[in-house]
């Protein structure tokens, strides 16, 4: 673990895609001994992130502004703050932000090594 175990938003780089980016706080590439993902995305508006699973976790997803429908498997959710979404290990999902304003929200994955098997080409 670093000297502190305090990690503030503003203190690691975002992770910039076209539809957005991410920026974690925690897993363990940050702190070795991390057994959580935990990190904040958004996905700027009109835009979604690739089709994509996780083998080996699952992932929780809370919305803390802006909008989106949720593909989760064959089905969508539409979603707005306040609102949270279990996508179970393996489950094929994406988020297409879909407000005025960019969504905003909270990542959260039951495994500190985090994997992503991307379905799309335009990762």
């Amino acid at each position: 673990m670093a000297d502190s175990p305090v990690i503030g938003l503003g203190s690691e780089t975002p992770l910039e895609f076209p539809w957005g980016a991410i920026k974690w706080l925690m897993n363990d590439e940050l702190d070795g001994d991390a057994e959580q993902t935990f990190g904040v995305v958004c996905i700027s508006t009109g835009q979604k992130n690739p089709r994509h699973y996780h083998p080996n976790c699952e992932e929780l997803l809370y919305v803390l502004s802006g909008s989106c429908n949720h593909s989760l498997g064959d089905r969508t959710y539409p979603m707005v703050p306040g609102d949270l979404i279990r996508i179970p290990t393996g489950v094929i999902h994406h988020a297409e932000s879909n407000g005025w304003e960019p969504l905003r929200a909270i990542i959260s994955f039951s495994s500190g090594a985090r994997k992503t098997v991307f379905l799309d080409d335009d990762e």
